[in-house]
């Protein structure tokens, strides 16, 4: 506890007991000097646990120690399974928090969980997800070896709609942290909304596919979603260029 605490709460005890004796007594004759305790206070954002330490010896300044405690990624996929931010956990049979390695060279962002995905609580594991770990494994990426995969929200909306801008909203702190905890080295964002959300802006995705941005120091690169290459095989060539751009910059980091 402050001083500044323990000041209020023996002010508000005299005012009670001079108000309890009618005004009559006064046996707070001298004030005492109050100090701070030392305690530990756990600051949490949405970055990182801040660890404050609050010395008690007069006029020494706080300690602030930016060791990183946070959450690990367990606990965090905890807090995504216990979540009722938005309307979609009315509607979800699963979350589906991501899979991957801890300590991933790649991060692949898509947009939501489908019809497979909110049953078996994992991404990317129908049609589209087949088609992705191909896609990964041609450029030498596996989500069982270097790769972690999620999703901008973490529920199915309802018959596979996209996602509502208030849905992305509240579920997005759950990917920063995911970044934050993983620190891949770069980000590979699968269609238009994954990388418009990730980025906070209007993007095409026809003419900003295979072109790099940055998150947090993080190089990002969008391209089409495996859905959208189910649906239009002609998108097939320009994906391939686009992860053959992507590996080329990855082994900078290898």
């Amino acid at each position: 506890m402050t001083s500044d605490d323990k000041k209020l709460i023996y002010n508000l005890l005299k005012k009670a007991d001079s108000c309890y004796y009618g005004y009559t007594r006064d046996v707070f004759k001298q004030e005492p000097i109050f100090s701070d305790d030392k305690i530990l206070e756990t600051i949490e954002s949405n970055k990182s646990t801040i660890i404050v330490e609050h010395k008690n010896s007069v006029g020494q300044k706080n300690l602030e120690n930016e060791k990183t405690n946070g959450l690990t990624l367990e606990n965090l996929n905890e807090k995504m399974i216990r979540c009722t931010r938005c309307v979609l956990a009315r509607t979800r049979n699963n979350v589906v928090p991501g899979m991957g390695v801890k300590n991933p060279l790649v991060l692949v962002i898509g947009e939501g969980p489908g019809h497979d995905e909110d049953i078996q609580g994992l991404p990317f594991v129908g049609k589209a997800g087949i088609l992705l770990d191909k896609m990964l494994n041609a450029i030498d990426l596996d989500r069982n070896k270097n790769c972690y995969i999620a999703n901008i929200v973490k529920c199915r909306p309802p018959e596979n709609r996209n996602p509502s801008p208030q849905e992305m909203d509240a579920c997005f702190s759950f990917l920063q942290m995911q970044i934050h905890i993983l620190k891949p080295k770069m980000i590979l964002c699968m269609g238009k909304i994954a990388i418009e959300k990730l980025m906070n802006q209007s993007i095409s995705i026809t003419q900003s596919h295979g072109q790099f941005f940055e998150y947090n120091n993080i190089p990002v690169m969008p391209t089409y979603h495996p859905s959208a290459l189910l649906r239009n095989t002609d998108l097939k060539r320009p994906a391939w260029e686009d992860l053959k751009k992507f590996k080329a910059k990855l082994e900078e980091f290898i």
